[in-house]
């Protein structure tokens, strides 16, 4: 028998050390598990790497669903700095999580939930409800098997939920690190329970290229993948990452040292686009040896896979054959750490491949911006972004950088806190409300034309002041946005903030000429802004995050307009510049 049959015939009582609750629906067998582990450093690209295997088995027909499982003791990544974890990522159904699921849901286009994301608190805070209620029967409650059983009843609960052929299991962090040694035994044990061909095993390692010795080392990795080995896991496939591609001579010596076969040893190293990953896994054969070890053949659907392959071709295609490029400055204060951007950074991507344009992004840390040389600093910028944040630093930088861009006519989208500062910008410039601001950032304001609101903390009921996940927007019609969405009479949009434009000034903001052309159905909630179009070529902002529902093959439509309202200025200066430069010959 195995232990989940002995499991099935004692249940769990006290006569068996089979602890492993199982959610109602739960099938043995109909659902394989993919768990992806790194080693060396973290950082070198898990996620991209479950996403991509986990984009080539949809490919295939397959139903799969992500989980990213991580160590830390938060229950979300809502508090997390993002200069410490980079961005975070909120879902449609609110959870703040880590951006790793923004990744998946790029790769895979499809949208997740609180189902897809688990960490140490939440496990811990489950068990700990558990243990008070009296659910283990009287047992002295530990972390085998009880955590580990936490562990592997939240993967389970996905494969129930999603009905998946395969669940992707991301452990965050490496191997070695003390908070995750419970989550790589839960790996081992979930294997041992479901039986031979159930999961499969994925170690990402880290090829040391030192500049001094001019050749590859692969003694790190194979010190990892002996932690690996002392924890009970045997990887399937090794992932190997590198700046340059992996030689033969390095990925035989990892595969003797590991036992994993030679054609399962394959490079990953540095390109372009994480969306070139797919079709390096593709070459080296992967997609197909997680097929065999999963014995998974008689699910695939060959006819599907040629067309999202060939789809998938096309996208990489306009990507990488874009023949004219524009500057896009992002005016933030995370400009530091490109991860705290990381949908932004991917939704330009998408944005510029669907207009045949390559984006290039000039990083603008707004506490260096002044009145005095913010001309100067965006005068090479096709366009302007300002994205989301919180905090009063840089923001006076931000609502200079926004008054330039409405008065010298740059094509400019705000995002989030970037709608806010242009609000602010237009009440102070325009409106002449002298002093406006944001309660966020003084207290003291005569003008809150940005506050947060108790009545709105009253209908939205979420026990706080933070709105979060996705909110249907109304679009009035005869808008940019209006336009810009094909006239769809709402969009899905997601959120993620604290302050609201006070609807006590949203008159006096209409009657100074500014659009409000999105917002809540329900609420006096604004939630898009724009200028007309005779008065500025391309000026829009949204509260909501838009990037973190752009997909490659369906890239956010506010970031298509930007790209498409960059280009057209490009190509004005180009035009302008010739005219100069024949009337300069003509004269002389």
């Amino acid at each position: 028998m195995t232990p989940l049959e002995i499991l099935a015939s004692l249940g769990a009582t006290d006569d068996t050390e089979f602890y492993t609750p199982m959610p109602p629906g739960y099938k043995p067998g109909k659902t394989k598990y993919v768990v992806v582990f790194g080693t060396v450093m973290s950082g070198l690209g898990k996620g991209i790497l479950a996403a991509s295997l986990a984009k080539l088995l949809k490919d295939k027909g397959l139903t799969v669903a992500p989980i990213k499982l991580e160590g830390y003791l938060n229950l979300d990544s809502g508090t997390l700095n993002p200069f410490r974890h980079g961005e975070v990522f909120v879902l449609d159904d609110g959870i703040e999580c880590d951006m790793d699921l923004g990744t998946y849901e790029r790769m895979l286009d499809q949208d997740l939930s609180r189902l897809n994301f688990s960490t140490s608190g939440q496990i811990f805070s489950r068990v700990l409800e558990k243990e008070r209620k009296g659910s283990y029967l009287g047992r002295d409650v530990q972390m085998i098997p009880h955590v580990t059983g936490e562990v592997k009843a939240r993967l389970r609960e996905l494969a129930v939920a999603s009905d998946a052929d395969v669940v992707f299991v991301e452990i965050g962090g490496t191997v070695g690190d003390v908070e995750n040694a419970y989550l790589i035994e839960a790996a081992r044990q979930l294997a041992y329970e479901e039986g031979f061909n159930s999961t499969c095993f994925v170690a990402l390692t880290y090829i040391l290229e030192p500049a001094a010795l001019g050749e590859q080392k692969s003694k790190a990795a194979q010190l990892g993948i002996r932690s690996l080995l002392e924890r009970g896991v045997q990887p399937h496939i090794l992932a190997c990452r590198a700046r340059h591609p992996v030689s033969r001579k390095v990925r035989e010596k990892l595969a003797l040292y590991s036992s994993v076969p030679m054609d399962r040893v394959f490079s990953m190293h540095d390109c372009e686009s994480i969306y070139l990953i797919p079709e390096m896994l593709r070459g080296a054969g992967l997609d197909t040896a997680v097929i065999d070890i999963l014995q998974l053949g008689d699910r695939v659907h060959s006819e599907l896979e040629g067309r999202a392959h060939q789809a998938w071709l096309d996208y990489v295609h306009r990507l990488r054959s874009a023949d004219r490029t524009i500057t896009i400055g992002i005016t933030g204060k995370y400009t530091s750490v490109r991860d705290s951007y990381a949908s932004v950074i991917k939704a330009f991507e998408h944005a510029g491949a669907h207009a045949g344009a390559k984006v290039e992004i000039d990083w603008i840390d707004t506490a260096d911006i002044t009145s005095g040389n913010v001309a100067e600093r965006l005068a090479h910028c096709h366009g302007i972004l300002t994205p989301g944040g919180f905090g009063a630093r840089g923001a006076e930088g931000k609502i200079t950088c926004i008054r330039h861009a409405r008065e010298a006519g740059v094509p400019f989208l705000g995002i989030c806190y970037g709608f806010q500062m242009a609000v602010i910008e237009f009440a102070r410039h325009v409106c002449r409300l002298d002093g406006a601001n944001s309660t966020e950032i003084d207290h003291e304001t005569p003008h809150p034309v940005i506050d947060i609101l108790p009545e709105q903390k009253q209908i939205e009921g979420l026990g706080g002041n933070m709105r979060l996940g996705g909110r249907d927007v109304q679009l009035k019609p005869g808008t940019l946005a209006a336009q810009i969405f094909n006239h769809a009479p709402e969009v899905r949009m997601r959120f993620r903030h604290r302050w609201e434009v006070e609807p006590r000034y949203i008159e006096t903001l209409e009657r100074a000429g500014l659009i409000f052309s999105g917002k809540a159905p329900d609420f006096p909630i604004m939630q898009i802004l724009e200028l007309p179009t005779n008065a500025h070529p391309f000026f829009i902002a949204t509260q909501a995050h838009a990037e973190m529902t752009s997909r490659p093959l369906r890239p956010d439509p506010l970031y298509v307009g930007l790209v498409r309202a960059a280009l057209a200025r490009l190509s004005q200066s180009l035009s302008d510049a010739a005219a100069g430069t024949t009337a300069t010959r003509a004269s002389g």
